[in-house]
C-alpha cells in the first residue's frame, strides 16, 4: 500500500497555520480538529510543522507563554516530507529514523496531505488482516 492510498482512505485535508499566528491560536486549532500537529505554511509554501511536542518542549519547559509566542518561533523547521508514491514501510522508516509522528505528503512541490503514525499503523494492520484472511482461506481450501 502507498501513502497515496492512505490519503484516499482518510482524506487529504490539510490543517495549517501561518507562522505569525500565536501558539495559543495553534493550540485552539489542534483542539478544534482533534489533531496532534499543524503544518506551518505561508500560502502554499511549507515552512515547518507545529506539534504538541513543540509546545511541550519549546514553551512549557522554557516558561514561555502561548499568547506571546509566534508559531514560527517554535515550529520544527524543514519538516521531513514524503511523496505519495512511497510505500508504508518507507513512511514507517522515515518516522522512526527522524522520531516524527506526522509526515507532510508533497507532490510536485505542493502539499497534498499529511499522514500520521496512526494512519500508517492502521493501514498496515488492515493490509495484514487481508493477507491473513487470504492465507487462511488458501490453507482451508487446500487441506
Amino acid at each position: 500500500m502507498t501513502v497515496r492510498q492512505v490519503l484516499l482512505r482518510k482524506g487529504s485535508e490539510v490543517y495549517a497555520i501561518h507562522p505569525e499566528a500565536t501558539v495559543l491560536e495553534a493550540l485552539r486549532k489542534l483542539a478544534e480538529h482533534d489533531i496532534g500537529a499543524l503544518l506551518v505554511m505561508e500560502g502554499e509554501r511549507l515552512l515547518g510543522i507545529f506539534s504538541e511536542r513543540d509546545y511541550a518542549r519549546k514553551l512549557v519547559l522554557l516558561g514561555r507563554f502561548s499568547r506571546d509566542t509566534r508559531v514560527g518561533e517554535v515550529m520544527t523547521q524543514d519538516p521531513i516530507t514524503i511523496p505519495p508514491e512511497a510505500d508504508l514501510p518507507q513512511a514507517m522508516r522515515l518516522m522512526t529514523e527522524h522520531r516524527v509522528r506526522h509526515l507532510p505528503v508533497v507532490e510536485g512541490g505542493k502539499v497534498v496531505g499529511v499522514v500520521s503514525i496512526g494512519d500508517v499503523v492502521k493501514a498496515i494492520i488492515s493490509e495484514q488482516e487481508v493477507l491473513i484472511g487470504e492465507l487462511s482461506r488458501y490453507v482451508m481450501e487446500n487441506r
